[in-house]
């Protein structure tokens, strides 16, 4: 039996979000200027989502204090910033430490829905 693990926003309601949902949830908060989000399942694994606007930065990390894995974009050149954290830093980001913030969504939404990355996504393990 194969059980996926649920995933809750963690400064929204503890509700479970769904693969169907958390795209529309995540451009509610980035439209309202909530450019980082993170999410945390029922397995204690967590996903961040940072975003500029344009790119975004996603991690999945496997348990608190794990150096996790995130999503690359190979080859990109340049950096970006406008990254806003939650406690008002502001980050940039080399674009291929980045993927544009539509690829961001799909990668989200596969997480969510199968607890892996899709399988022609590309992300480097920092571990």
């Amino acid at each position: 039996m194969l059980v996926i693990e649920s995933w809750v926003i963690n400064d929204d309601s503890p509700v479970p979000v769904s693969s169907e949902v958390v795209l529309e949830a995540l451009r509610l908060r980035v439209d309202s200027g909530q450019l980082e989000t993170w999410l945390t399942s029922s397995s204690g694994r967590s996903l961040a989502f940072m975003t500029n606007t344009e790119r975004a930065m996603v991690m999945l990390l496997e348990e608190e204090g794990d150096p996790g894995e995130h999503a690359v974009d190979p080859g990109a050149q340049g950096v970006s910033d406008g990254f806003v954290l939650c406690n008002g830093q502001e980050d940039e980001y080399p674009d291929e430490d980045t993927v544009p913030i539509g690829e961001a969504f799909r990668l989200v939404e596969q997480i969510i829905g199968t607890g892996s990355w899709p399988t022609d996504a590309r992300w480097v393990v920092d571990r």
